[in-house]
């Protein structure tokens, strides 16, 4: 692995995901795969991928630890800096693929914000793998398995004094990024979403607590809202999920129908912000969230 010295090189998180694929190699064995893909930048479109075959006779963290290091080269060489957070969702392989990040100095992340990974290997699965010698027709590495845990309050730590549901439109939603936000994660907004669609979100408010609360949210991962019932569930780290709020039936059809509506329309997009009071113009936290269907 070549040490990194310049300046000039693009920092970013890295998605990664090892497993195996819906291919069976010349030995009768499943393909395993390396996956890795820079985190995108909330404008920048450039992004670094990577991916390499493994072995099945070799998964473990030591062909996966020399496997990191050929993918921090080849960044290096593509203008990419080494990352120094890697996300993983996928919970069976977290274990392994934490050993071998603590041999590099890397720090693993357990989260489903990885929208990036998870649109490249749903694009794979749709149209690279089906087309590979050996392939089964069979899902033998789906997207993610179904999320049965019970929605549990949110942390002391993370309840506001009060919230309302918003939303932002496209264009409003595109100048993020120059807003003054404390505590913040966007994600690209694709060029082919209708300008008219409306983003839905929570706010939530605090007039003592909002830093805090914001400070606390960002460390919970979190990656999609949605509705169950008349409660607003937030899902977030590897498996996670947070009971917000519930709502009454006539706001709960509502909220549920922009959440259905910026999933067709709109790729997924959410947001939650948080914010001392609904009078106040600046913001302490602001997540874009993105509910994937494959989740």
């Amino acid at each position: 692995m070549i040490a990194s010295k310049r300046s000039d090189l693009k920092k970013t998180d890295w998605e990664i995901d090892f497993y195996s694929r819906p291919i069976i190699d010349e030995n009768g064995k499943k393909r395993w795969e390396l996956l890795i893909t820079s985190t995108n930048n909330f404008k920048d479109k450039k992004t670094f991928k990577w991916e390499k075959i493994c072995p099945a006779s070799s998964v473990n963290s030591i062909w996966l630890k020399d496997a990191f290091d050929e993918a921090i080269d080849e960044a290096y060489s593509q203008g990419w800096d080494k990352p120094s957070v890697i996300r993983c969702w996928r919970s069976s392989m977290k274990t392994m693929i934490k050993r071998a990040a603590d041999q590099i100095g890397i720090e693993l992340i357990s989260s489903r914000r990885t929208y990036s990974l998870l649109e490249w290997l749903i694009e794979r699965e749709r149209s690279f793998y089906p087309q590979q010698k050996g392939y089964t027709g069979v899902n033998l590495a789906p997207p993610s398995n179904p999320i049965t845990n019970q929605a549990i309050p949110l942390p002391e730590e993370v309840r506001g004094e009060s919230w309302s549901f918003a939303s932002l439109s496209l264009n409003t939603l595109r100048e993020a990024d120059e807003w003054e936000i404390e505590f913040s994660n966007l994600i690209p907004i694709k060029d082919s979403i209708n300008e008219n669609i409306s983003i839905p979100g929570i706010r939530l408010f605090s007039p003592k607590r909002s830093l805090a609360l914001a400070a606390w949210l960002g460390g919970l991962e979190p990656a999609k809202l949605l509705i169950e019932g008349t409660q607003i569930i937030l899902e977030a780290g590897q498996a996670d999920r947070w009971l917000v709020t519930d709502v009454e039936e006539e706001a709960k059809k509502v909220i549920e129908n922009n959440f259905q509506n910026t999933k067709l329309y709109a790729d997924g997009l959410q947001f939650i912000s948080v914010q001392k009071s609904p009078e106040e113009n600046s913001l302490d936290g602001f997540w874009m969230l993105k509910d994937i269907e494959e989740y």
